[in-house]
């Protein structure tokens, strides 16, 4: 992985304190808080982590093994340690959708329309304070006077407008937008570790629904650039966290010695030591000896 994007411009906002907060037409939101203080890091450096994590919440929201308040409470974590996903940028056809004279969008889970005014595109991510933003055609301007915002601004001018406007305090994403996001990457991951590991007790129409629900993977692949190093050298563009993370956990599961694994007693996601390795645990594995034990017994009996 760190030789795949050894390269990248994936420098990423986070803020130490999120909340959640209901628009008026009662959709719930997670925005960073008024007091919050805004840091730089790299998600590349932390890749593990930040895709165990969105996977560990993903796989709780698709076998809904955590209450709402749970999810909502480690969602707000998850933002607290790496940030919000940026969907905001990771839907449009192109993260510099600012420049166009509408915003395009290819079909995903969360806006039917294929095309928006960019005022309309953006209502869905400022649901609550408006930012100073005007657009005239393809020209537009927008204006903040956090100087904190000011100052990465100057340190990410490289990055397109709409992704420096996501780093806003104003800027918001949906409960239910971030839950989908992190439930279709943990039935991603399920599906393709289930096709392998049980292939032989298969038949060929069930591996074909497994097939099936792998295609629905997918979304625009991030941008790059080349740059005159000490040799011509890519470097990987994400604009997004949520495009990052789709791309460094697609490198995670197609690697041949992947080491992502589904334990065999709990059922957590976890990143094994070897490739042999079944559990996530020395508990896992003795707890699930025991119940193997048990049921030899029982069954004996």
């Amino acid at each position: 992985m760190d030789n795949i994007f050894k390269r990248t411009s994936a420098h990423w906002v986070r803020y130490d304190k999120y909340e959640w907060k209901e628009s008026t037409d009662g959709v719930l939101y997670l925005t960073p808080a008024k007091d919050a203080v805004m840091s730089l890091y790299n998600p590349i450096k932390e890749y593990e982590e930040l895709v165990l994590t969105a996977l560990g919440i993903g796989l709780d929201v698709m076998q809904k093994k955590a209450s709402m308040e749970e999810l909502k409470q480690r969602i707000q974590c998850f933002a607290q340690r790496f940030g919000l996903l940026g969907l905001m940028t990771a839907l449009p056809t192109t993260p510099e959708f600012i420049t166009y004279d509408a915003v395009y969008l290819p079909k995903n889970h969360f806006i039917k329309q294929e095309t928006l005014s960019t005022e309309d595109y953006l209502a869905y991510f400022f649901p609550f304070d408006k930012i100073s933003f005007v657009k005239k055609g393809r020209e537009s301007m927008w204006n903040t006077d956090n100087r904190e915002m000011f100052a990465v601004i100057m340190t990410l001018q490289d990055k397109p407008q709409a992704v420096l406007m996501s780093f806003q305090k104003e800027y918001a994403e949906s409960y239910e937008w971030i839950t989908t996001v992190f439930s279709d990457w943990a039935f991603t991951f399920v599906t393709s570790f289930l096709y392998y590991q049980d292939y032989d007790a298969l038949e060929e129409a069930e591996r074909n629904v497994y097939r099936k629900g792998m295609e629905c993977f997918g979304g625009i692949a991030p941008t790059y650039h080349i740059e005159l190093l000490d040799k011509p050298t890519i470097v990987w563009d994400f604009h997004s966290l949520m495009l990052a993370i789709q791309m460094m956990f697609s490198f995670m599961i197609t690697d041949e010695n992947s080491t992502l694994k589904l334990c065999k007693h709990c059922g957590k996601i976890f990143v094994a030591s070897r490739s042999n390795v079944q559990f996530c645990s020395p508990q896992c594995k003795n707890q699930h000896n025991v119940y193997k034990c048990r049921a030899k017994k029982e069954d004996s009996e």
